[in-house]
């Protein structure tokens, strides 16, 4: 009985939280760079090959992307004969409005983190372009192809809500997600 699926993947999901739970504790004490993927498995008590099953790294602990699938959602609720820009805008607080007050602090947390570490303040960027991709996949095509500039609407737009979010972080979540998202798209579109 204990082999079932089901309790393979509760107990995989509880090894899971607890390697997160643990190194965003050490983060929190240590800063993200001092702390190693040693310290971190050690701490959750684990194994370092254990660590990398759950995480490639551990800069995947703070830095999570969407789905491909969770994106396509977004963008395939949005009317196709919208332009990219109003899209995003409208998709934005869709994807904002699903994430519970627990979950709110948790990606808080995360942002914490990453705006008060240099490196994962850069890394951010290549995360942000990897999700301007997915987006970019899909809006609608027309034909075979994307409409032109569509693909540097979707990087300027991803920009600036990586921009808001770490504005979000550094004040330390004082003012509404949403505050900061409407002021950096506001401002890319000269309002």
């Amino acid at each position: 009985m204990s082999d079932s699926p089901d309790w393979r993947s509760r107990r995989w999901a509880a090894t899971h939280q607890r390697i997160y739970d643990t190194a965003m504790r050490l983060f929190q004490e240590h800063g993200f760079e001092p702390v190693t993927v040693g310290q971190i498995a050690a701490g959750a008590e684990v194994s370092v090959p254990t660590f990398y099953a759950h995480y490639p790294s551990k800069e995947h602990i703070v830095m999570q992307l969407p789905t491909a699938e969770d994106i396509a959602q977004l963008i395939a609720g949005q009317p196709a004969g919208l332009p990219a820009a109003e899209r995003i805008r409208r998709a934005v607080p869709l994807w904002l409005s699903h994430w519970t007050a627990e979950e709110l602090e948790v990606h808080l947390s995360r942002w914490r983190v990453i705006a008060t570490t240099p490196t994962l303040r850069i890394r951010a960027a290549e995360f942000e372009r990897t999700t301007a991709g997915m987006v970019t996949d899909a809006l609608p095509v027309e034909g075979a192809r994307l409409r032109p500039g569509d693909a540097t609407v979707v990087n300027a737009y991803l920009a600036a809500y990586t921009s808001a979010v770490l504005a979000w972080a550094d004040g330390n979540g004082e003012r509404k997600l949403e505050e900061h998202v409407n002021e950096a798209f506001d401002a890319l579109e000269g309002r």
